[in-house]
């Protein structure tokens, strides 16, 4: 089953929700900040175990104790629910 693109709607209560992700270029996009690279590269190799069991891949990108993400459903060509969902997660490792 194809995902569609969530509503404008969709995606105000999703941010209201999550207040430090926000919309760059049809993304969803939020940077995380850590104490140290180890820390940044640890929530790395988790989010990444759980991208894999979504079939879901964010496009990333680490500076020492920073990442980058964007998340959009490339095949919805936008922001879909498992956009939401992997977002979610991430901000629950983050917090971990």
């Amino acid at each position: 089953m194809a995902l569609s693109k969530a509503s404008e709607i969709e995606i105000e209560l999703f941010l209201e929700k999550h207040t430090k992700w926000s919309i760059k270029k049809d993304k969803l996009s939020r940077e995380f900040e850590f104490n140290d690279f180890v820390q940044a590269f640890g929530f790395m190799a988790q989010a990444a175990i759980i991208a894999e069991s979504l079939d879901h891949h964010p496009d990333w990108s680490n500076s020492y104790n920073k990442v980058k993400v964007e998340l959009a459903t490339h095949d919805a060509g936008g922001i879909t629910s498992l956009d939401f969902n992997l977002a979610s997660k991430m901000d629950s490792i983050a917090k971990g």
